[in-house]
């Protein structure tokens, strides 16, 4: 990534990104929302939507603009776009929020926030989606991790759909008949369009090059990943296109994701066949941290499995379908984040301050910017934190569910600390911090490298 360009915005998606997780663990530590509320209720549609569209979302975006232009060798198609894209999603689910707490009756004002959080969200996401469909449009050839991309993106733009369609129904802007029932009954098919489709696979894709190129290992074209891309998406198609169709013909969309998580379960097999390769395949011997964490948040991905699989056997995954989802949310998919933005972070900053001088005077190693023996303890907190948090749901001690989250909040604020002083040049040895020509880069905007 020499000499490219950096995504001026992405270090403000991740911020609000970390804003938002804060703001979610501190909601389940004060026993706000699930397991405190049941799972259809105001407060854990807030707690949900805080998680899946502050935290996750913009998460994702943030990565994608500056990835998506890496993946297809291409530039991003515009980076204008990324600043209303933040304001417009941010300022959506400000909205959402506001919408259910109407909802729930805690503040009597008449004005249509479900409706305007549909208009902002969708608007915002709209641009997200045009701004790197157009990018991937631009490449001759799509790489295999960016054909993951491409799907995920397809299940965003269904995902924000189905979640238009709840909000003007919730909100009373609409009533047919046929968006009643969807509204009634399609909920799991928006989770699994958002989670499975939008966060897990568009993860899948991006972990195949980063996991690569953290580690130097080889990009992966192997029979493997081209077989979890295809069955992968006929399971999403299924999920996502059948449930909608079972749900609007009068039909059981459980049906349709059963046979989808069959599929599921498949491509993931595979996924995790390929990580397994790509950690065997490396160069770099010493696996660092972020690498390291990142095999936690896939085991946590494979227990998630295992879990719905044990409790689809029970017929008891309805009842602990709030377990599923948090050690999905918190487990695997932020599992995976964190570690992520650990190491996107220095590598971006490293790139922005000492890139352009390059060849010109001696600079500092990426992993000079961070101290990985401190900040290990953080993540360790953290892991260990959702498996208890996990444990405690099933076994119905929401007490103890509250202890565990008030520990995956200490260790977030002491992993976005270091992120933080990986981003200042805190850790970087004075005389060597800002070598001739070198500046410290702006918390929140990048310039182009």
């Amino acid at each position: 990534m020499i000499g490219a360009s950096l995504s001026r915005w992405s270090m403000a998606y991740f911020a609000a990104a970390l804003i938002a997780l804060f703001a979610a663990e501190i909601m389940m530590t004060a026993g706000f929302g699930f397991p405190g509320a049941t799972v259809a209720a105001p407060e854990t549609l807030i707690l949900v939507h805080v998680v899946a569209i502050g935290w996750l979302s913009l998460l994702m975006c943030g990565a994608l603009l500056q990835f998506v232009p890496v993946l297809v060798v291409q530039p991003l198609y515009s980076d204008t776009l990324a600043l209303p894209a933040l304001v417009l999603l941010v300022s959506g689910l400000a909205a959402l929020v506001l919408g259910f707490l109407q909802l729930g009756g805690y503040i009597g004002t008449s004005f249509p926030f479900l409706a305007a959080a549909s208009v902002l969200l969708g608007c915002g996401f709209a641009l997200i989606i045009w701004n790197l469909g157009r990018t991937l449009a631009a490449a001759p050839k799509l790489p295999l991790p960016a054909q993951f991309v491409t799907v995920g993106l397809v299940c965003v733009a269904a995902t924000v759909t189905l979640g238009i369609i709840f909000a003007l129904v919730l909100g009373g802007t609409v009533n047919a008949t046929s968006l009643l029932v969807l509204t009634g009954i399609g909920r799991p098919i928006h989770a699994t369009a958002g989670l499975g489709g939008w966060l897990t696979f568009t993860a899948m894709g991006v972990s195949y090059r980063l996991l690569a190129m953290f580690m130097l290992a080889p990009d992966l074209e192997r029979p493997t990943t081209r077989a979890a891309l295809l069955i992968g998406t006929i399971a999403l198609a299924v999920a996502i296109a059948g449930g909608v169709i079972a749900a609007l013909t009068h039909g059981n969309p459980a049906i349709a994701l059963l046979a989808a998580f069959i599929g599921g379960v498949l491509a993931l097999a595979l996924y995790g066949a390929d990580v397994r390769h790509l950690y065997r395949a490396r160069k770099r011997k010493n696996i660092e941290l972020n690498s390291r964490m990142t095999a936690f948040a896939f085991a946590s991905l494979a227990a998630s499995v295992v879990l719905i699989a044990v409790l689809l056997g029970l017929g008891q995954l309805e009842e602990h379908i709030g377990a599923v989802v948090f050690l999905v949310a918190f487990g695997w998919l932020s599992g995976l984040g964190l570690a992520q933005l650990y190491k996107i972070v220095a590598f971006l900053t490293w790139l922005e301050c000492y890139g352009p001088i390059l060849g010109k005077a001696p600079t500092p190693r990426v992993q000079d910017l961070v101290v990985e023996p401190r900040a290990v303890k953080w993540f360790r907190l953290y892991l260990l934190a959702v498996w208890a948090g996990e444990i405690v749901l099933l076994a119905g001690l929401p007490l103890l569910f509250r202890v565990a989250t008030a520990a995956m909040f200490v260790a977030t604020i002491g992993i976005a600390g270091e992120i933080l002083r990986t981003r200042r040049l805190h850790n970087v040895a004075a005389a060597s911090r800002l070598p001739a020509g070198a500046q410290l880069p702006r918390l929140l905007i990048s310039s182009h490298a």
